[in-house]
């Protein structure tokens, strides 16, 4: 998984929490998807990122995937903003946003039905030219969506709940739709494989060891 290349390698989320911050790390270090975009360095030992994360079960999950929610629905806010899609593009894009910010609210009601509580929403910045052009939008955004059907498929093994499992599977197959229509405006290939990639443990480890200090 080549999370490196991703907002040019640089770390684009603050956590006003040291707690929720190692709470996404943890999470991340499981799943494989998300160590690269926190601020702040790494988990401080070698072995954290094996560890089970402080908040546990399936609102440590929940509470995760928000994080990058609220990334998601921020980066196609902000690429509308800056007005640079026209036609069909725009069409097609409008809507992606739309679900995203439908995402967080519909993860926030479930985090709060379950009893527990949202993660706030963090501080997000991009790298100067995340937005100025078209063409570095969209690559980036479908790079984006790639990785976020393969954090959503990292889940899958790790969720108890049968009500969580199933909110998580819609989720992910509507990702799966945003990955294809992005992968088809950069002219590649919106239905690469039969099956649908996720996290290895030999991947989880790649992906995040480099941000172990």
């Amino acid at each position: 998984m080549d999370t490196g290349s991703l907002f040019e390698g640089r770390p684009v989320i603050t956590f006003g929490h040291e707690t929720d911050r190692r709470n996404f790390l943890r999470w991340a270090g499981l799943v494989g998807v998300g160590a690269a975009f926190v601020a702040g360095g790494g988990l401080g030992t070698g072995t954290a990122a094996a560890a089970a994360p402080s908040t546990v079960g399936d609102l440590g999950i929940l509470n995760y995937a928000l994080t990058l929610e609220y990334l998601e629905a921020d980066f196609y806010g902000e690429g509308l903003k800056a007005n640079l899609l026209h036609g069909r593009e725009l069409a097609l894009v409008t809507p992606i946003a739309d679900h995203e910010a439908q995402h967080v609210a519909a993860i926030t009601a479930a985090i709060k039905a379950a009893g527990g509580t949202p993660v706030a929403r963090p501080k997000l910045t991009y790298p100067s030219g995340t937005f100025g052009s078209r063409t570095k939008f969209l690559a980036t955004a479908s790079q984006f969506e790639e990785l976020g059907v393969t954090a959503y498929h990292g889940q899958v093994p790790l969720i108890k709940s049968g009500a969580v499992l199933g909110a998580a599977a819609s989720i992910a197959g509507v990702e799966s739709r945003h990955a294809a229509i992005l992968a088809d405006l950069n002219g590649g290939q919106p239905f690469p494989a039969p099956i649908e990639k996720h996290a290895t443990k030999a991947t989880v480890l790649k992906a995040v060891t480099p941000f172990l200090k």
